[in-house]
């Protein structure tokens, strides 16, 4: 099991993020995800979903069928998609797809993600430490954002000034 700590800039509160797969086949797995909710001492999210992963040469891309439930949207579904190119040969800077759309239980549309971006990914920047920058454009909201992860920590921050922070346990 994933574990990890999430503070977000805008709520100020910290919650306990754990996710599980269960491999189905060797392109296929049921993801689990829960969050607990330091603030309200309760589950704030928690979905099941099917991953299928796709890989021929030079593509990498994942398609993801779901159910969530989380504090403020109730009980949903979710259908998300990725896929990244390799811009070098050595496949360290990547450009990427991903999108995603989450509908009610009526099955009407509650809001959409969409993104493209390039990530540079740099095994052992120093010795034990990989770090990965990601610089991209939210395709619906219209505001850029940065990422920056290394080993556990990962910063997200976007041109609104919204920001969160992750610490992989």
């Amino acid at each position: 099991m994933e574990t990890s700590l999430r503070y977000n800039g805008d709520a100020k509160t910290l919650r306990i993020h754990a996710k599980e797969n269960l491999l189905i086949n060797s392109n296929t797995f049921l993801q689990l995800r829960g969050e607990l909710d330091t603030k309200y001492g309760g589950p704030s999210y928690l979905s099941a979903m099917l991953r299928r992963f796709y890989n021929p040469p030079h593509l990498a891309a994942s398609l993801g069928l779901g159910v969530q439930f989380d504090k403020r949207e109730k009980l949903g579904y979710v259908i998300r998609g990725k896929v990244g190119f390799p811009v070098l040969s050595d496949e360290s800077v990547r450009f990427n797809v991903k999108g995603r759309s989450d509908v009610g239980k009526d099955l009407k549309q509650r809001k959409s993600k969409g993104a493209a971006e390039f990530s540079w990914s740099v095994f052992n920047f120093q010795k034990d430490q990989d770090v990965r920058f990601k610089v991209g454009y939210d395709l619906v909201d219209k505001v850029p954002y940065v990422q920056v992860r290394e080993n556990n920590w990962t910063l997200n921050a976007n041109a609104n000034g919204r920001w969160n922070i992750r610490y992989d346990l």
